[in-house]
């Protein structure tokens, strides 16, 4: 498959701290790939980075071809992002923080209506699309920050950690918005700490610590490069000998 995203030697300093340290990647078209890591090991600062939004200190991004530095709108108008924080007006209704959204990303008229009733259905807030969005469950926040993240229909979708937070029934939801965006051709680059996650929903898994990836591959290459194809477990009984049995059942020693 051709490359989406083509990330490079990309390095990131904060205060001396190196947030990311030499990171290479590649987002293949229709692909989910999952970025693993712990809290603190670079993930959030990689997809800010890609989306332009965190000036490297080396390397490059390059999306669908194009090098795309900080600052270069038109490399990503084609991509989108859902932050791990929520990025909402809570003060606006669901339709009203869409409709604001959509016309960041310069929909407006006709455009604009049918996004904000495809993205709302999508995330299953039709119903719940007057609602006040600080009156909204954490679940429901969720979605609707991944629908404000989508409504411009991106070819690339990067995703920090939107599950954190929520209830198991919310997270089910969200893989299934997931699996319909994987359906309809998004590249997607899902960041998580769940291994769980990264099982059910990526093509290909890259573990990032310390602001490095240190493997990468599909979960099938990832055990075969750490555990390998075959182990052989061998089990020892210790078994009792006929003298400790003999003096166990008669409290007798078998040599009297």
């Amino acid at each position: 498959m051709a490359a989406a995203v083509v990330v490079t030697n990309l390095a990131k300093n904060f205060n001396g701290r190196k947030a990311l340290d030499g990171v290479s990647l590649e987002l293949r078209e229709r692909e989910v790939l999952g970025l693993l890591g712990p809290n603190g090991a670079g993930k959030s600062t990689l997809v800010r980075t890609i989306m332009g939004r965190v000036k490297p200190n080396g390397g490059e991004v390059t999306i669908f071809g194009r090098r795309a530095p900080a600052g270069d709108n038109v490399a990503r108008e084609q991509v989108g992002i859902v932050p791990q924080e929520i990025a909402l007006y809570p003060l606006l209704t669901a339709r009203e923080n869409l409709t604001v959204f959509g016309r960041y990303y310069g929909l407006d008229g006709t455009s604009l209506d049918s996004a904000i009733a495809e993205s709302l259905a999508w995330a299953g807030l039709a119903e719940r699309a007057s609602d006040i969005t600080k009156t909204l469950s954490g679940g429901m926040k969720r979605r609707l920050n991944m629908a404000a993240g989508v409504i411009h229909k991106p070819r690339i979708l990067l995703l920090d950690e939107p599950t954190v937070g929520i209830d198991p029934q919310s997270r089910e939801r969200i893989y299934q918005m997931i699996e319909t965006l994987r359906a309809g051709g998004v590249s997607l680059i899902y960041t998580t700490h769940y291994m769980e996650e990264a099982e059910r929903l990526c093509d290909r898994i890259a573990i990032i610590d310390h602001g490095k990836i240190i493997a990468q591959g599909t979960k099938d290459e990832l055990v075969r490069s750490t555990v390998g194809d075959k182990r052989e477990m061998v089990m020892v009984e210790k078994v009792p000998s006929l003298e400790s049995v003999f003096l166990h059942l008669t409290g007798r020693d078998l040599r009297e």
